[in-house]
């Protein structure tokens, strides 16, 4: 119970942010870039150098936070940072491969995608385009989507990067250890969603695990590329905006955005992640979780190895349903 408690009240952060390495010619995408923990990890990147696709549903959202990020974030090296908009509807499966197609016409190659952007506890009953309950489209299928469209660009960066530095990160949430069934995940809720809008949330950040996890039992050592899901931290942002209470009653216990982007920036860029402990997970303010539920750590194995394989199932249901879309 004490890594629990330490994720409500971590530890002062160990991965200063001051102190990162520039990220000069380095290519990022985060997505949900247009406010709160997004927003603070795109602009720390920029100050950094770094070149950051600010990914989101709304053009002049976009647009505006960009020009905010602009005016408060003096970049470091050299003047070498750069921020672009990248149109991204992460709820409409048939769009996320023309977002993929645009990024694809201005790079070559991808350094870091950070699966940020997330939705909670939507209207009861809210679906995507494709008619998929909301949390579980726009938190796993469209960042799996985009992911596996994106794919061959993270690729292209391995050769020219240190080892374990292309990283895709999955945004996931201490709720998936605090709140799932003891079996981890009842598959058939996915098809047939509760009417319980934080049980079909809880489904979709232990789902970002499981898509952490999967990607890089399968691509890590072919492919040289690291995948991570991390907990940023339970902070004062937008993600709460359709559960007012739940934000009311929570507030004493919510941290800032900034504080959060250290867990992020930490699964992104830190070099304690290596292609050695590949899907690891990581907790506030950027600490590698090393005690995980045991029934979790089951559901993440495969059956073959002596767990249920329901990670392996559940990246196969995205992968079923997102088919049509590549």
């Amino acid at each position: 119970m004490g890594v629990q408690f330490s994720q409500v009240f971590p530890p002062r952060p160990s991965f200063p942010l001051e102190k990162l390495p520039s990220q000069k010619g380095k290519v990022f995408i985060v997505t949900g870039a247009t406010s709160g923990i997004g927003f603070k990890v795109a602009e720390i990147l920029y100050a950094k150098g770094g070149k950051v696709y600010v990914a989101g549903r709304s053009q002049k959202k976009g647009q505006d936070a960009i020009e905010a990020i602009q005016r408060t974030a003096v970049p470091q090296s050299d003047g070498e940072g750069a921020l672009e908009f990248l149109l991204l509807n992460l709820d409409d499966l048939a769009s996320i491969m023309d977002s993929a197609n645009v990024f694809r016409s201005k790079e070559s190659r991808l350094n870091v995608l950070i699966n940020n952007a997330g939705v909670s506890q939507p209207p009861l009953g809210s679906v995507s385009k494709q008619n998929h309950e909301l949390q579980l489209a726009t938190n796993c299928l469209g960042p799996f989507l985009l992911t596996k469209l994106l794919q061959p660009l993270l690729y292209a960066a391995v050769p020219d990067s240190a080892p374990g530095t292309v990283r895709v990160v999955w945004t996931s949430s201490q709720v998936a250890e605090l709140s799932s069934p003891p079996e981890g995940m009842i598959m058939s809720e996915l098809t047939n969603p509760p009417n319980d809008n934080v049980r079909n949330y809880v489904n979709s950040k232990l789902g970002n695990w499981f898509l952490s996890i999967e990607m890089a039992r399968r691509y890590g050592a072919d492919q040289r590329i690291v995948s991570v899901a991390q907990n940023p931290g339970a902070a004062n942002t937008n993600l709460l905006r359709n559960a007012k209470w739940m934000k009311i009653l929570s507030r004493p216990l919510l941290h800032s955005a900034e504080l959060a982007a250290h867990t992020v920036l930490y699964a992104a860029l830190s070099d304690d992640l290596t292609l050695d402990n590949n899907g690891a997970y990581v907790i506030p303010w950027g600490r590698i979780h090393d005690q995980v539920a045991p029934k979790l750590a089951t559901a993440m194995r495969l059956k073959e190895d002596g767990g249920t394989g329901l990670a392996k199932e559940f990246w196969e249901f995205c992968d079923e349903k997102t088919r049509d879309f590549c």
